[in-house]
């Protein structure tokens, strides 16, 4: 039998500019997850400080990002839980990087992504990884891949993690309502919703993986009255969507079996296709198929 893991999306609404108050409630959050015996707890992007880059302290308070990296190292090995913790700004000289990590339950970093296809906002104020390769990468629960927010919306990226075996794909993201014009919200004020739900579906079904979607949601007091898009979820094929959550802060434990990953390949030979000889996309592969 292939494993069932728990999986706990942590839907965090962080407070702008406040990395430590923000720690605390993610802190809580986990060992939470671990009391409920979860094997994986994923954040938000943004999730220590908002994404509020035109503030002049926004800088300042990604400071200490490699102190909180180190904090939830420390976490994973106390509470033997493997955590996302969304992601973390780190400067490099005057720039910014947008960067996600994947810490095992013995608190050491087993893979780390830095945002490549940023939301056009951001370009001012983050340094993308550019030619960087997609890259996946063994953990307790499997081989995982990383991708943050607007990824999503390039299907080439869940390929070539694919192509490098990934079975579970995790996204860390900060999405709201109004990420659009006022043009294209008068369309349909939902359409975020639309486009999210109907987007991890999709590709969880294109890629027979696993996809862990923990977006950025608004604060409890508002309830679902809020412009964060939340909806938080994980998308499996054959299943669509499980745990998924409203637009409020809160917490949402998932079982993910891996062995419907198996019936979907069984069924749908995405990878199989793929490590064929003359497939027809071949061209647009930039590893051999050995892990797929």
């Amino acid at each position: 039998m292939d494993p069932v893991h728990k999986v706990a999306l942590i839907q965090l609404h962080p407070k702008p500019l406040a990395p430590a108050e923000n720690f605390a409630k993610a802190e809580a959050f986990i060992r939470n997850a671990a009391r409920e015996g979860c094997s994986l707890a994923a954040l938000p992007e943004y999730h220590l400080t908002s994404w509020v880059p035109d503030e002049p302290s926004f800088k300042e308070s990604c400071a200490d990002s490699a102190a909180y990296l180190k904090r939830y190292q420390d976490l994973a090995r106390e509470l033997n839980i493997c955590i996302v913790p969304g992601t973390i700004i780190e400067s490099e000289g005057d720039s910014l990087h947008n960067i996600a990590y994947f810490i095992s339950s013995d608190g050491e970093v087993a893979g780390r992504y830095q945002k490549k296809n940023l939301w056009h906002p951001e370009r001012r104020h983050l340094v993308s990884s550019a030619h960087q390769p997609h890259q996946a990468f063994d953990t307790p629960l499997g081989r995982v891949g990383l991708l943050i927010c607007w990824d999503i919306a390039f299907p080439e990226a869940f390929r070539e993690l694919i192509s490098d075996g990934a079975q579970i794909i995790c996204v860390p993201t900060f999405w709201s309502m109004k990420d659009v014009s006022d043009e294209g919200y008068a369309l349909n004020p939902n359409g975020e919703a639309l486009f999210l739900n109907s987007t991890v579906v999709s590709r969880a079904f294109e890629n027979t993986c696993a996809i862990v979607f923990v977006n950025a949601g608004g604060p409890p007091e508002k309830g679902e009255n809020t412009s964060f898009a939340g909806l938080s979820q994980v998308t499996m094929p054959h299943i669509g969507s499980i745990g998924k959550m409203g637009r409020s802060e809160g917490m949402s434990i998932v079982e993910l079996d891996m062995n419907v990953l198996k019936i979907a390949e069984d069924n749908y030979k995405v990878r199989e296709d793929m490590k064929g000889e003359g497939w027809h996309y071949a061209y647009t592969q930039i590893r051999d198929a050995s892990k797929l």
